[in-house]
């Protein structure tokens, strides 16, 4: 084991304590080992560590849903306060960043033009809003708040895109796979031996979409939008 540290998560009035190593719980929160019974000196989940005092199954039952220790303390780490160094908050919260604007890149247009949300605009908005993306909450859980920060300065609507797409004979095999990574929702033959396709996913990734069709096609494929 390394440094020895207590890791807290608190919520509904009632604090929950693990005591780990703090370079493993770095590196399971960030992904880089899958086994959180690893990260911990002891299974064991306590009201105050310091105390030796154990939390009741009853509380942990009542929180977790589930009193399995494999479970409850992956559920810990990944919502509790791991103690990390300043350097490795940094890279955590610039990490997390990064998925926010991911996320609402792909997700999202603008409303008055319609058009996908470039995420070079969304991290300039970021920045000017002053938003504080939190290192160990997760992207998803942070997006709303994100949004509703930056709403007056970058105007988001998260949409779909449903998309009509004729793509020549001599195309239509290499789009298939594409087409079904793009959530194909419908296709058939025509008597050209045309394949026509309605694809839908999220708005923000129509540039991608087409950019991927275009190149498949050399710039043969026809799209019209549906929605």
């Amino acid at each position: 084991m390394g440094k020895e540290v207590i890791i807290k998560y608190e919520t509904a009035n009632t604090t929950f304590e693990l005591i780990g190593d703090a370079s493993l719980a770095y590196d399971y929160i960030t992904g880089k080992i899958k086994d959180p019974l690893i990260v911990v000196q002891t299974e064991e989940v306590f009201k105050d560590a310091r105390k030796g005092e154990r939390q009741s199954e009853d509380k942990i039952k009542k929180i977790f849903g589930t009193t399995d220790s494999a479970k409850v303390i992956d559920q810990i780490l990944k919502k509790g306060n791991v103690p990390i160094t300043t350097e490795q908050r940094a890279k955590l919260t610039e990490e997390k960043r990064k998925q926010v604007i991911n996320i609402i890149a792909r997700n999202s247009i603008d409303p008055r033009t319609n058009a996908p949300t470039p995420a070079l605009r969304v991290e300039n908005a970021i920045q000017q809003a002053k938003v504080s993306i939190d290192p160990f909450k997760s992207a998803n859980e942070q997006v709303e708040e994100v949004i509703k920060k930056i709403n007056m300065i970058l105007p988001i609507k998260f949409a779909t895109a449903k998309i009509e797409v004729t793509v020549p004979p001599e195309s239509a095999n290499r789009c298939f796979n594409v087409l079904k990574q793009y959530g194909m929702k419908s296709q058939q033959w025509l008597k050209d031996g045309s394949m026509q396709a309605v694809v839908e996913f999220p708005a923000g990734m129509q540039s991608e979409f087409y950019d991927k069709i275009n190149q498949l096609t050399q710039g043969k494929a026809v799209t019209k939008i549906l929605t």
